[in-house]
């Protein structure tokens, strides 16, 4: 029974973060959308609020909720893992996701009523956010007690910085094209 809730699991894993990382790919396309004159531009805004809505409400959402629903089953099915601090580490990163995912939920709401806060370099960088999540969940899943902590807080910030200079090289190689 385990093993079919942990593949459960692992599936609508891969499917919400599908979901975190091209909803935010849309937000940036939808931000350099507003530069476009008219009527490009309201055109491209609506297609866009459609993909957002469509993707936030039959993929996201609904992956988000099997996936932690699936996780605590298997936490019911083993208890005893709630003491081991790995867990305990993971569950603190699954709750930092599940704030990015309602970040980006208001994001949706802004954009659908015209508010464009940030620019399309703040949201790709802003897209890393969920690919050190990523990382950090499954190292601490895969790892368990074996991960020196120090090591993977210093692998995590070194992914960081390297996320945040490949959005740099990319935003100067992308302006450099225009």
């Amino acid at each position: 029974m385990y093993d079919y809730i942990l593949s459960i699991h692992i599936i609508f894993v891969v499917c919400w973060m599908a979901g975190l990382f091209y909803i935010v790919r849309l937000f940036v396309y939808h931000t350099e959308a507003q530069d476009k004159p008219e009527p490009e531009r309201t055109i491209l805004s609506q297609q866009f609020e459609v993909m957002e809505r469509r993707l936030w409400n039959v993929i996201s959402i609904p992956s988000m909720i099997i996936t932690i629903a699936a996780g605590i089953t298997m936490v019911c099915l083993k208890p005893v893992w709630l003491q081991m601090g790995w867990l305990q580490i993971k569950l603190g990163f699954v709750l930092g996701l599940v704030a990015y995912h309602h970040i980006c939920q208001s994001k949706i709401k802004q954009m659908r009523n015209g508010i464009f806060k940030w620019t399309s370099t703040q949201l790709r960088l802003w897209n890393e956010v969920a690919t050190i999540f990523l990382f950090a969940i499954v190292f601490l899943a895969v790892m368990k007690s074996a991960i020196n902590w120090i090591y993977g807080v210093l692998g995590l910030l070194a992914l960081a910085v390297i996320l945040t200079i490949a959005v740099k090289i990319y935003k100067r190689y992308r302006t450099g094209k225009q």
